[in-house]
């Protein structure tokens, strides 16, 4: 006796079952899912060529990839337009980094820069990187907000 169930896509034979041939319904699937994985190397070899190119050591990050390079490009172009003579002032590389961010990607992103500083924070999935460029650190952050309705 034998039976084809379409949904599983096993076929039984006395009570034992093999799996049945792919599809080619099913093979597009497994080369589909296969995709987000080989778009995520190729965007992280560019992301690993963007960091070299813009002499910037990429420490941690849960960020996605385009995240990643507004940031590092941002920060890059603050830098490098500072006057030759002074070094850049880390406050204001901070705020203009969080304004940036926050007009973006919306509010409460925080940010760090100095050549030392200790940190421990609690960040939102996707809103974290530490990275270093010359001699300065930056951590970038986002936090979750929650809105307070006068009553």
């Amino acid at each position: 006796m034998v039976k084809v169930s379409n949904q599983n896509q096993y076929i039984f034979f006395n009570n034992s079952h093999t799996t049945a041939k792919p599809s080619s319904m099913e093979k597009e699937k497994q080369v589909y899912a296969k995709q987000p994985h080989e778009r995520r190397a190729t965007e992280e070899v560019k992301l690993a060529a963007t960091a070299i190119s813009l002499n910037v050591r990429l420490r941690s990050s849960d960020m996605p990839v385009y995240m990643q390079q507004r940031a590092l490009h941002f920060v890059r172009s603050l830098v490098d337009s500072a006057p030759k003579n002074s070094r850049p002032n880390p406050t204001h590389l901070a705020r203009a980094l969080k304004k940036e961010f926050d007009l973006a990607y919306g509010p409460a992103w925080h940010c760090v820069v100095g050549k030392s500083f200790g940190s421990f924070v609690t960040h939102s999935p996707g809103g974290f990187i530490y990275f270093s460029l010359d001699s300065l650190c930056v951590l970038l952050f986002k936090t979750e907000v929650q809105l307070i309705k006068e009553t």
